[in-house]
């Protein structure tokens, strides 16, 4: 599925600058697209944007050639998994029901569960190494598990793009690694993958093209090599660093530079 935007305006009432101005990006199948910035710099709106919840003030978003407000609920739903930054549990379920809610899109009202669904969940359980934590009320999850539960309601979607905001948040070294490494086999399998994060390393380890975004705006755009830049970056971040390759990939790693003795 491809996923563009162009020229996309976000205005929020109250703020004198737009939270999104004049944003333009295209995500191919078979692409892992990390999108970066600063706190406060748009990323979450644009994930907003992205999936039609932000109205836009310009600009336009298209899926699959179509713009994004054309789609209903539930096509975009089978379309697009999406993994929010954070949301409420407004009632009690466990771990395995919290999955099977990204089946809702396939299901008639009032129907159950059939054995393409039920094979679905027991696979995004498994891809998420959260098998052992089925029957665990999700109130009771650390938030790296109830973290790792989200994207798996996403997989159990199968869809044929992911967009997830900061879905390594909270993950130890071993399970954030295990999810970029799966996030990058739904790549290499076809799947549109557009990854909002912080991990500046991590993007560029993972990642085939990056967006970085400042106050609304795009800063830089392309591989992570065009990206990840002492001077794109110290202007952004608005603090020194070094950039280096990584000796075993190759790819740019990124060391902020201490300002005291």
């Amino acid at each position: 599925m491809r996923i563009a935007a162009e020229g996309v305006v976000v205005r929020y009432p109250g703020l004198d600058v737009p939270a999104l101005d004049g944003v333009s990006l295209e995500v191919t199948p078979g692409t892992l697209y990390a999108v970066l910035g600063p706190n406060g710099s748009g990323k979450s709106t644009l994930m907003r944007a992205l999936l039609g919840v932000s109205p836009l003030a310009g600009g336009q978003v298209t899926l699959e050639g179509r713009a994004v407000n054309q789609w209903n609920r539930r096509e975009r739903a089978r379309a697009v998994g999406a993994v929010p930054q954070s949301e409420s549990i407004a009632f009690p379920l466990t771990t395995r029901e919290m999955v099977a809610m990204g089946r809702y899109p396939y299901l008639a009202a009032l129907a159950g569960e059939g054995p393409d669904d039920r094979v679905a969940i027991a696979a995004a359980l498994e891809a998420c190494d959260v098998t052992a934590l089925a029957e665990r009320d999700v109130t009771t999850l650390s938030g790296g598990e109830l973290q790792r539960a989200r994207i798996a309601r996403a997989l159990a979607q199968r869809p044929r793009a992911l967009v997830l905001d900061e879905p390594t948040a909270s993950l130890d070294i071993r399970h954030e690694m295990g999810i970029l490494e799966l996030l990058r086999g739904s790549a290499d399998a076809g799947m549109t993958v557009l990854l909002i994060t912080h991990g500046l390393d991590r993007a560029a380890q993972f990642a085939d093209r990056m967006l970085l975004l400042s106050r609304g705006k795009v800063a830089a755009e392309g591989p992570p090599t065009d990206v990840i830049r002492e001077d794109v970056l110290a202007d952004v971040y608005g603090w020194p660093v070094s950039v280096h390759a990584d000796p075993d990939s190759g790819s740019p790693r990124v060391t902020p530079r201490r300002v005291r003795p």
